[in-house]
């Protein structure tokens, strides 16, 4: 199979739609890529759905890395930093940076080279807002307009929210240390988005771009991802691991960057 190129600026979006998957076989074969490690943690999970979704997780990561390097996908080796975001293991040697999110019903992994970026994606039909969670933890800014809504659109809004504060919080690296309510976002027009930064979290706004897509009508993604000398292309990609792969026609719904300083 032809490796893709991953030019600098690019970033590719691998989704896998890992519920339509089932033929045993197959399943068989993606639990052989799976290290002692991650097939002990595969039987951990009660429900049968948990199961698929860290199975093909760990065999899409696998998958589609070999699809960009000459390591076949049972020999991947992995590490976490201090604060439990996986990267390649060093001794690969690898110049490659990946990232996951996963929800029910879709697994989101973005691919690129020597690159900082984070991702996230949410079932909107899963989850339920809670304006409670939003005084908690966003910043006050965001808690007071995501409350001016009409509850009919307090919904998405707060999944926007969401998935970009965390898609920042992983582009970091360094988890729930970083404090939700030191960033925000705000959505100066419908397609736009601005970030901001507390100078106490050390961080420069213009240092991030960001883009929202909606890979089903029930889902959300948010990728924020470090700028590159080179403008940053997007390729999408829906994936049956070591089956088939296609492309997707995703526009972003939103992009933008940083705004005023919070």
């Amino acid at each position: 199979m032809r490796r893709p190129e991953l030019e600098p600026g690019r970033i590719d979006l691998w989704l896998c739609r890992y519920q339509s998957i089932h033929d045993p076989r197959l399943l068989q074969h993606y639990l052989g890529l799976l290290n002692p490690t991650e097939r002990e943690r595969q039987q951990r999970f009660h429900f049968a759905d948990d199961r698929q979704r860290y199975l093909l997780t760990r065999a899409l990561v696998r998958c589609v890395l070999s699809r960009y390097a000459t390591v076949a996908p049972a020999d991947w080796r992995f590490a976490e930093n201090a604060y439990g975001r996986p990267a390649i293991d060093p001794a690969h040697g690898s110049d490659l940076e990946f990232n996951l999110s996963h929800t029910r019903g879709l697994i989101a992994l973005a691919v690129a080279r020597r690159r900082v970026f984070g991702i996230d994606v949410e079932n909107l039909a899963e989850r339920q807002p809670s304006l409670g969670i939003a005084d908690r933890f966003f910043s006050a800014e965001e808690a007071a307009a995501l409350a001016k809504l009409p509850g009919a659109l307090q919904q998405r809004r707060f999944f926007e929210y969401w998935t970009f504060k965390e898609a920042y919080i992983k582009a970091r690296g360094m988890g729930l240390s970083l404090p939700l309510d030191r960033f925000s976002f705000r959505f100066p027009a419908d397609d736009g988005v601005q970030l901001q930064i507390h100078p106490e979290l050390n961080d420069p706004a213009e240092r991030w771009q960001l883009w929202q897509l909606a890979p089903s009508d029930s889902c959300l993604l948010a990728l924020c991802a470090e700028r590159a000398s080179a403008p940053t292309l997007l390729r999408a990609r829906q994936i049956i691991p070591d089956v088939h792969d296609e492309a997707l026609d995703l526009p972003p719904l939103r992009c933008g960057g940083f705004g005023p300083t919070a």
